[in-house]
């Protein structure tokens, strides 16, 4: 009996060379041509295969007797596994999949609720569905005889090599982005991209040949970047296409996003992203996006403060959120569950990075954890959930090694973060563009939570019967007055709360 594929979500990019490799000669339609590479390629390599993949993937085949499942090296795509109590294993790029299935025992995993009061997402292998898992990016699982072996392929590693300038870096990143937007689609197929303010998404759009750029923004100038998205659209000769986004858009968006997301996701720009990407797939199914190069290259203000963290990072960074801390989430909870520590999480993550410099390790922690928990979960959900395929080329192995080689100096310095990046990409851009101070996503939700014509929903799931089970009610009420009295911050806190109840009512 030989190889048989499963399941499969993703794109391949380097298909060209592994059809020659391969013997591959037919013309396939490109999810043919996929499958049949990873039919082809795991009779050859096994699990090895995904040493010779670019790209985005999830898969699983059946060999013989064993199921082999595969997710690729930064997790751009999910994959979940569940193992029934009669030893059969349940597996999808879906958790609707999983949990319809006859074995499924649909239990909350509440455990999960008091590290997501602190990262915002769900962080390692756990989900909120009790003893449904996700296989970790990097990771191969071997199912056979009811039982399930899983091991790590792949990791992020960061070993500095200081005989290149940072100019050598520079022309680099700039030379490999060119090669691999030759690859990122076919001949046949337009692509369009989307684009902030910031360089990430400037640079990509500037190397693609997308003709046409999507944005979004809001009336409120205060939050508004699509007026710098639509001048960088301008400078590079292109068109841009904005959807301005009203708060009533944004609060009847919730539900749909919660459950297309299937964990909740407290990034309130995801709320946001799912807008965007609705509105760009009217005129597109395929669209790039800029994710990777923060967490590759320095690009969060937070990583000039590695070296004064130092060999404390291991006693409390997570990765890029942390909204509540232990003591209040022992007011808030209802069931606290002692020796539950978000830390737990990365624990074995900074035993594998000793030696390290402090930038590489908060760089580590954030490519394994808060990427694929939070920006490539949220990335490949909304996308999927309105039929539009996003594609991310800075995202890809050969990107990353070069960040692992890079010098910490040449991303982070006390002026700037991404030197080396944004010297790359100012070869096609403007000096305004490659170097303006980065933003980040900013919603406006901080407002509009406070405001009584839009958050009578928000009111209602907080106050609720959800929220009584699972929370002290005087406790949210004391943090929604003290939002609502001028302390715009704890909004984070309110968040993060909704969007779990909002969850727990459609799935439970």
């Amino acid at each position: 009996m030989g190889v048989r594929l499963l399941e499969y979500r993703g794109h391949i990019r380097n298909w060209r060379a592994l059809n020659d490799e391969l013997g591959i000669t037919e013309v396939l339609l490109r999810e043919d041509r996929e499958r049949t590479i990873i039919t082809k390629g795991f009779e050859k390599w096994g699990c090895d295969i995904a040493d010779h993949l670019y790209g985005m993937f999830a898969f699983a085949v059946e060999d013989g007797d064993s199921i082999v499942c595969i997710r690729d090296h930064f997790g751009t795509k999910p994959f979940y596994y569940y193992i029934t109590d009669d030893g059969r294993l349940l597996h999808s790029t879906f958790i609707r999949d999983i949990i319809s299935q006859e074995g499924f025992k649909k239990e909350l995993n509440e455990e999960m609720l008091q590290l997501y009061l602190t990262l915002t997402y769900c962080g390692g292998e756990n989900t909120f569905f009790k003893g449904l898992k996700k296989l970790m990016p990097g990771h191969c699982l071997v199912f056979k005889d009811g039982k399930a072996e899983i091991t790590r392929y792949w990791e992020p590693t960061f070993v500095p090599d200081n005989s290149k300038s940072i100019e050598e870096y520079a022309d680099e990143i700039h030379n490999t982005l060119a090669y691999i937007m030759t690859e990122v689609k076919d001949e046949d197929e337009t692509a369009e991209s989307f684009l902030s303010g910031g360089v990430d998404s400037s640079y990509v759009f500037a190397m693609s040949d997308a003709k046409v750029s999507d944005s979004c923004g809001y009336t409120d100038e205060r939050f508004d970047e699509s007026k710098l998205a639509k001048k960088t659209a301008q400078l590079l000769g292109r068109e841009n296409i904005t959807a301005i986004i009203t708060p009533e858009q944004y609060f009847e968006a919730v539900e749909y996003v919660c459950e297309n997301m299937e964990q909740p996701l407290a990034d309130a720009s995801a709320i946001v992203f799912a807008i965007a990407c609705k509105a760009t797939a009217t005129h597109t199914k395929l669209c790039y996006s800029g994710e990777g190069s923060d967490e590759f290259f320095g690009g969060y203000n937070m990583y000039r403060n590695a070296k004064r963290y130092g060999d404390n990072l291991k006693d409390f960074y997570v990765g890029n959120t942390m909204i509540m801390k232990e003591d209040e989430k022992k007011e808030l909870l209802k069931n606290y569950y002692e020796g539950i520590l978000p830390i737990s999480v990365v624990g074995d993550l900074y035993e594998r990075m000793e030696g390290m410099d402090p930038l590489a390790k908060m760089s580590d922690v954030d490519i394994q954890i808060w990427l694929e928990g939070d920006i490539y979960l949220n990335v490949d959900k909304m996308s999927e959930a309105c039929g539009l395929e996003i594609r991310m080329p800075l995202t890809d192995r050969r990107i990353f090694d070069i960040a692992s080689r890079m010098p910490s100096e040449y991303k982070v310095n006390d002026e700037q973060n991404k030197v080396a990046f944004r010297m790359a990409s100012a070869k096609v851009l403007p000096e305004e563009i490659a170097y303006r101070k980065k933003l980040g996503f900013i919603v406006p939700i901080r407002i509009w939570m406070a405001d009584e014509r839009y958050n009578a929903g928000v009111r209602e799931k907080l106050f609720g019967k959800t929220a009584e089970k699972f929370f002290n009610t005087d406790k949210i009420h004391e943090i929604f007055d003290a939002y609502i009295g001028g302390q715009s911050d704890l909004w984070r806190k309110l968040w993060t709360i909704y969007i779990f109840i909002v969850w727990y009512d459609i799935y439970f």
